[in-house]
C-alpha cells in the first residue's frame, strides 16, 4: 500500500536556529515527488523528518489520516535509499535484499519468492551470490533499491541516490528509478540538487531555498513559468535583462527593441526584469531586432552556445541553438536577434513574483 503524505506547518530547529518554519506540503499517492534545492536549503532535513530520523519541533506529519510525529522509525513502514547505498559489505546481494524480510519474520519460502522477484525486477538476479565489492556503483544502487522495495513500504525515501555515480550511470539509473517506481506504484520522495535529474524523473517538484518552498508544480510548469527569480535562475539557465513596461502600449522595451506584453498583471508603467531562456533567442536579419556583438562561442555536441553582448546595455547573454557543420561566425561580428516572447517571463523589480497572469500559465 502507498499513501498520501501531508505536512502541516512543519518546524525544525537545531539549537536556537530554525531551519524550517511553518512548511506545508501535500504529496500524492503513488507519485514521484522531488525536493529540489541548493545545498543547505533544508530538503534532506525535511526528508529525515518524514523518515523519523530528525525530531519535529512543530507541525503535523500524516501518512493518509494517520499522524506519524510520534511513531517510531521502525514502524513507519518506509524504505530508504541513501547517497552511499548503505548496503552490508559482508553479505551477498541476495542476503542484502533478504535482510528486511528476515527482520520481519517472513517464512523462508516467502523470503526466497519476494527476494527473487525484486532481484529480477532490478536486473541483478545474476549477481545474487556476489559481495557488494564485486559490483559496480550502479549495481550496488540497484541492490539498495531492491532492499528498500522488497519489504513493501508505504513510502520510499531517496536521498541524493545518484550523486556518487558517474554521468553515464546517473542517466541509466534515473531511468531505472522512474520505471521501477511506476511499476511498483509507491509514493516516493526524492531529494536532489540536480535540476536536470529532478525534471527527468519527477511527477512534481518542490523547489526549496533557505527552508522555504518557493514553488510546487510539474517540471514543465516550473521551467516555463517559475514563480519568482530564484526558481527561474535555479531551474535551467536564463538571461536576466532589465526592461521597461509601458502599460498604454502593452509593450516591454529593451532599449529600442519592443516585446509584446499583453498578459501582465501590471496596471501602470514599471521597471521589470525580463527572463529569457537561451534557447528562446533566434537570429534574424530585421532592422528592428535586438543588436549584439558575438563575444564567445563553444560547441557542445547537439547544441552550440554563444555569448553575445547586447549593444544598448553592454550586458552579456547566452544563446543556445542547434549546432551545424558550417558555423563560421567570427568573434566580434554584429548579430541580430529576435525573442520568442510567448516563453519569456517578467518579474517584479525585486524578483519576488512573476508578473504574467495566472490564467496564462501552464
Amino acid at each position: 500500500m502507498s499513501v498520501n503524505i501531508t505536512i502541516k506547518d512543519a518546524v525544525k530547529k537545531f539549537g536556537d536556529t530554525t531551519v524550517i518554519s511553518n512548511l506545508s506540503l501535500d504529496i500524492h499517492d503513488q507519485e514521484l515527488f522531488t525536493l529540489l534545492g541548493p545545498s543547505g536549503c533544508g530538503k534532506t532535513t525535511l526528508l529525515r523528518m518524514i523518515a523519523g530520523f530528525n525530531s519535529i519541533e512543530g507541525g503535523d506529519f500524516y501518512f493518509n489520516d494517520k499522524r506519524i510525529n510520534d511513531i517510531d522509525v521502525s514502524v513507519r513502514n518506509i524504505g530508504m535509499v541513501f547517497q552511499n547505498y548503505a548496503i552490508f559489505p559482508h553479505l551477498t546481494v541476495r542476503q542484502n535484499v533478504e535482510f528486511g524480510l528476515r527482520n520481519r519474520k517472513y517464512s523462508n519460502e516467502e523470503i526466497t519468492r519476494e527476494a527473487d522477484k525484486f532481484l529480477k525486477l532490478m536486473q541483478i538476479y545474476d549477481f545474487r551470490d556476489r559481495k557488494p565489492e564485486m559490483l559496480s556503483g550502479g549495481q550496488q544502487q540497484r541492490v539498495a533499491l531492491a532492499r528498500a522495495l522488497v519489504i513493501k513500504p508505504d513510502v520510499l525515501l531517496m536521498d541524493e541516490p545518484l550523486s556518487n555515480l558517474d554521468a553515464k550511470l546517473r542517466l541509466e539509473m534515473r531511468q531505472v528509478i522512474r520505471e521501477i517506481q511506476k511499476e511498483v506504484g509507491i509514493t516516493t520522495v526524492y531529494v536532489t540538487h540536480d535540476q536536470e535529474e529532478a525534471m527527468a524523473i519527477s511527477d512534481r517538484i518542490a523547489v526549496m531555498n533557505a527552508g522555504v518552498i518557493q514553488q510546487v508544480g510539474e517540471p514543465k510548469q516550473i521551467y516555463h513559468r517559475p514563480k519568482n527569480l530564484f526558481v527561474a535562475t535555479f531551474i535551467g539557465r536564463t538571461n536576466l535583462l532589465p526592461a521597461i513596461y509601458k502599460h498604454a502600449e502593452k509593450m516591454l522595451y529593451l532599449g529600442d527593441y519592443q516585446i509584446p506584453a499583453r498578459n501582465l498583471v501590471l496596471e501602470e508603467d514599471a521597471n521589470v526584469i525580463l527572463s529569457i531562456r537561451p534557447e528562446n533567442f533566434f537570429p534574424s536579419d530585421q532592422e528592428t531586432n535586438l543588436k549584439g556583438i558575438l563575444r564567445d562561442s563553444f560547441f557542445l555536441g547537439l547544441n552550440s552556445h554563444q555569448i553575445i553582448e547586447i549593444k544598448h546595455s553592454q550586458q552579456m547573454v547566452e544563446v543556445i541553438h542547434e549546432s551545424s557543420l558550417d558555423e563560421s561566425l567570427p568573434l566580434g561580428e554584429e548579430v541580430s536577434l529576435t525573442v520568442n516572447y510567448t516563453k519569456c517571463n517578467v518579474f517584479s523589480e525585486d524578483g519576488t513574483r512573476n508578473l504574467i497572469k495566472e490564467e496564462t500559465q501552464s
